[in-house]
């Protein structure tokens, strides 16, 4: 199942939840949901992710601009591995991910991991063996079933845009730890991308001055 649902999944979270209804409203269709996950191959969107780990936005952006612009045509294992590893350092990637991304373009090279059986994969099973490459970890392969395999059903407890957004939405004093998060996302099943990407919104446009309606069974 991907988040190809046209909607449906953001009209049942509506349906659910006040809150999420305040948030559909706000901040309009949710790109996922409409199928418009995938923009890149399996290899350039795991590398991507990589060099945005622990970085804010426009930081991201920026160092990906400069390690996108290193290879002319499409970025594959190939490619990066033809690269000297201070181009990647110039880029702006640091010594960590340059070694995580030269190791993951050797995994992908030698067919230690091959992405497309990655794909066939459920959720739990893509998170474990993308983790297996030094430098990947489960938030890494939870970006990777978000918006490259469009999976409806993944939740990020330990990504903070999500934490600092679903605290804001639901008017929490302080940002819920991701045990906590986990727990309270499990009403949100089989929809919880759709409600990650919301609150990723949520930081990214503060919500009004009115306050709204907090939801139940927190």
């Amino acid at each position: 199942m991907s988040l190809v649902a046209g909607g449906a999944g953001e009209a049942e979270l509506a349906r659910r939840d006040p809150v999420m209804a305040t948030l559909v409203a706000r901040h309009g269709p949710c790109p996922l949901a409409a199928g418009q996950a995938v923009t890149s191959g399996h290899f350039e969107r795991l590398a991507r992710t990589i060099a945005s780990q622990q970085l804010a936005g426009r930081a991201a952006a920026a160092i990906w601009s400069r390690v996108r612009a290193l290879v002319p045509g499409d970025l594959d294992a190939g490619a990066v591995l033809a690269l000297d590893p201070a181009q990647l350092r110039g880029a702006g990637l640091s010594g960590a991910k340059t070694r995580a991304l030269l190791s993951l373009a050797e995994r992908v090279a030698d067919g230690a991991l091959d992405l497309e059986e990655v794909t066939h994969l459920d959720d739990d099973a893509v998170v474990s063996v993308l983790s297996q490459s030094p430098g990947i970890g489960p938030w890494t392969a939870q970006m990777f079933l978000i918006f490259q395999l469009g999976r409806p059903d993944v939740w990020p407890v330990t990504d903070l845009g999500v934490r600092r957004g679903y605290a804001r939405a639901w008017q929490l004093e302080a940002l819920p730890a991701p045990a906590a998060l986990e727990a309270s996302g499990e009403r949100f099943r089989p929809w919880r991308s759709i409600v990650a990407w919301y609150c990723w919104r949520a930081v990214d446009v503060p919500p009004p001055a009115q306050v709204s309606s907090l939801p139940t069974g927190r």
